[in-house]
């Protein structure tokens, strides 16, 4: 049988969204791969800090920052932040526009603290309070900092968050060339989610060049994941399967559906793909 290599997304995932422990049945799945030659990557928009807490499970890889920092081993392979340029206009256009920033720099992540006081402010108003109680255990279980602490680092991604799509029109005008706008679309609170990512890599490139750098055969990949940031990871894999928790829209794209992450989903996939 050949090697595969298989790509993971770790929010909603491998684990539930802005946690850090995976359930026993995929650390099993995992290690059992890894045992039988497999290679098992993490693939995810995190950056190299948010995701240091998972890499203690054991991978042979990951791509972080939605494929802008690629480690194979202990050897990274790509390594592509923004231009000082492209930065600083992507901030002062988002905050014009009244939108909330986070950005991911390599090992720190800072956000807007006006979100938080906008929500203070509104927190009478239908589920502002239960937003503000997730955000606060979001950053604080990621360990995201007020955007005071920032210090110029370079960065590899900006999380948006803003109160409607109207507010994202002018800056994906004028940043449209340099970037793609990734947008989740509305949550549960009525806010619309999106990821400002540089055109120059997205999940799926960072797949072609982890298997390019270890010769294995794209139709040898397979990647799992759950939103709509996936999509071209799993456009670009061999074998793609998405979350039944995941994006609705994603599951009509994909080869395969499994169980939910708290429903060990990833042990499923593992098992019902040979590879453990």
């Amino acid at each position: 049988m050949s090697r595969k290599i298989i790509f993971l997304d770790i929010d909603g995932t491998l684990t539930q969204p802005g946690s850090n422990d995976p359930p026993q049945s995929a650390l099993w799945a995992i290690e059992k791969a890894r045992e039988a030659g497999n290679y098992v990557f993490l693939c995810t928009g995190r950056n190299y800090g948010m995701l240091l807490p998972v890499l203690k499970y054991g991978f042979d890889g990951f791509i972080g920052s939605a494929g802008g920092y690629i480690v194979c081993g202990k050897q990274v392979i790509y390594d592509c932040p923004m231009t000082q340029e492209q930065a600083k206009k992507a901030m002062d256009l988002l905050a014009e526009n009244g939108i909330f920033r986070t950005v991911e720099c390599l090992e720190g992540s800072y956000t807007d603290e006006g979100l938080k006081e906008f929500l203070r402010e509104h927190a009478a108003e239908g589920s502002n309070s239960e937003m503000l109680r997730w955000r606060e255990q979001i950053e604080k279980s990621l360990h995201i900092l007020p955007m005071r602490d920032y210090q110029g680092q370079p960065m590899y991604k900006i999380v948006m968050l803003c109160q409607s799509m109207e507010a994202l029109r002018e800056p994906e005008k004028r940043l449209g060339k340099d970037f793609a706008f990734c947008i989740q679309g509305q949550d549960r609170y009525g806010f619309i989610n999106g990821e400002l990512i540089n055109r120059q890599f997205h999940k799926g490139k960072a797949v072609e060049k982890v298997c390019d750098y270890l010769k294995i055969p794209l139709s040898d990949s397979i990647a799992v994941g759950d939103s709509m940031n996936d999509r071209e990871m799993l456009e670009t894999a061999g074998i793609s399967i998405c979350m039944a928790n995941g994006n609705e829209e994603l599951k009509m794209l994909v080869d395969d559906l499994c169980p939910a992450v708290q429903e060990d989903g990833i042990r499923e996939v593992f098992v019902k793909y040979h590879l453990v």
